[in-house]
């Protein structure tokens, strides 16, 4: 048996004694969209494919630097950090090449932290999907740069004077992808064996950054090879001495990094629910509504969708990053970009997305609100023709400037709540509410060089 053949408990258990393995990999993931994870005995394992296995909570309880929430109500030192139960997803089965005939299978939270956990949020949106008749297709791309450094090396260089494997602008370069061919040969090769396919793999413009369009998939399944690509990158990177980030803006000098949705829905016969073609730009009612929802809810849910205090440097005028709630037909200047086409081909792109979003989260967010704009039968305001940084939009279709400001967007949110649940509302406002917290008290170069002497 192939790992992807694995569908049930039964099949998890008889490959990994076909495979003779003494331990497993599993995973979670956390509220950054960071997998948190263990090797875990054979027999152990057996026992958790059949009720679970306990987790400490504290997982859902802290940032990214392993930091303690203090504003959370879920978990903290009010509830001592007990474990939370988590649920083995047999059909997650994965090789992981780099380790030999290893298996690691993903999880997610169930029980009282089913509310909170961000594959949870995400299948609920899926379920409210197949409630109104809808299956949900999507492919996630990447863009992330690429260095000749090692975890020691910045740090010891405090993150400056970084080494790109690459210089200069050089997007679609036949050159830089045939002299580093071995890197991405490497990476082609364990997308296929790891299951998150690409569908493409190219130079894009910057110093060493690259661009992976992962192939198309049902929305959980895509969701999980994102949060896979992201992780198995960076040890691919890490195991040759290079690194890998996807942080939204690296660097003030360079393009940020976006990590864009591309989305279709399919009627219960299978047919697109996008796609008439006797309508403008093929755009059925259902896609219509759908867009307008999305563009309607972006204000609201941004801290679902640039989750980091760095995802608002990105989202600045000239950068291929949009500024306001838009959308138009093959424009690459708006939030949301609707792409014409066949049955098969039919979609919007979610362009607002950075690279260092939670898979989970942000999918959660785009389908959310699109569903919503189905619920509500809404029109979108009209296209952006042409270059949307040039228009002065209306104030509507502003988006919030800081993380701060959108985590109180996302708790004022009515259709969030309705959405994702006042549970996960709460709880994922506050972790970014931290997160700007924690960024208030840096002091950081350009203060040091603002005001050190001259103030």
């Amino acid at each position: 048996m192939e790992p992807r053949q694995v569908k049930t408990a039964a099949d998890a258990r008889k490959i990994v004694e076909a495979r003779g393995l003494s331990h497993v990999k599993v995973g979670v993931v956390d509220s950054d969209g960071i997998v948190r994870g263990k090797y875990m005995a054979r027999d152990k394992f057996f026992s958790a494919l059949e009720g679970g296995f306990g987790f400490c909570d504290v997982v859902l309880g802290w940032d990214s630097n392993d930091q303690l929430y203090d504003n959370t109500t879920y978990t903290g030192w009010h509830t001592a950090y007990p474990d939370a139960f988590v649920r083995v997803l047999p059909e997650t089965c994965r090789a992981v090449p780099t380790e030999g005939d290893m298996l690691m299978f993903m999880g997610e939270f169930m029980g009282p932290a089913e509310a909170v956990c961000p594959r949870g949020a995400l299948r609920r949106v899926l379920a409210r999907a197949k409630d109104m008749g809808f299956s949900v297709y999507a492919a996630f791309e990447y863009e992330f740069f690429l260095f000749e450094e090692t975890p020691h090396s910045v740090r010891e260089k405090n993150y400056r004077d970084l080494k790109p494997i690459t210089p200069g602008f050089f997007g679609y370069s036949g050159l830089r992808s045939s002299v580093h061919a071995d890197f991405y040969h490497d990476l082609l090769q364990l997308a296929e064996r790891m299951d998150f396919r690409l569908e493409g793999l190219h130079t894009e413009t910057g110093p060493g950054v690259l661009e992976a369009a992962i192939m198309v998939d049902d929305a959980i399944s895509a969701a999980d090879k994102a949060v896979l690509f992201k992780l198995y990158t960076k040890v691919l990177a890490q195991k040759r001495g290079w690194m890998a980030t996807f942080m939204s803006k690296w660097s003030k000098d360079w393009p940020g990094q976006s990590g864009h949705i591309h989305m279709s829905l399919k009627d219960k016969a299978g047919k697109s629910a996008f796609f008439d073609d006797k309508a403008e730009h093929k755009m059925s009612k259902t896609m219509r509504h759908f867009v307008a929802g999305q563009q309607k809810l972006m204000p609201e849910l941004l801290a679902m969708v640039a989750q980091t205090v760095n995802a608002y440097t990105r989202l600045i005028p000239g950068f291929w990053a949009p500024t306001d709630a838009t959308w138009g037909v093959e424009n690459r200047t708006t939030a949301l970009r609707v792409i014409p086409g066949s049955a098969k081909s039919q979609r919007v792109e979610y362009r607002i997305a950075a690279a260092d979003a939670n898979p989970y989260v942000i999918l959660a967010a785009a389908l959310g609100s699109g569903l919503w704009g189905i619920e509500q039968k809404l029109e979108p305001e009209a296209p952006v023709k042409g270059n949307s940084y040039a228009v002065k939009h209306p104030a509507r279709l502003g988006l919030p400037r800081t993380l701060w400001d959108s985590a109180q967007a996302l708790r004022k949110s009515k259709a969030a709540r309705h959405l994702f649940g006042d549970d996960f509302v709460e709880h994922y406002a506050a972790t970014r509410e931290w997160e700007e917290r924690e960024y208030r008290r840096a002091i950081t170069d350009w203060q040091l060089q603002r005001y050190f002497e001259i103030i």
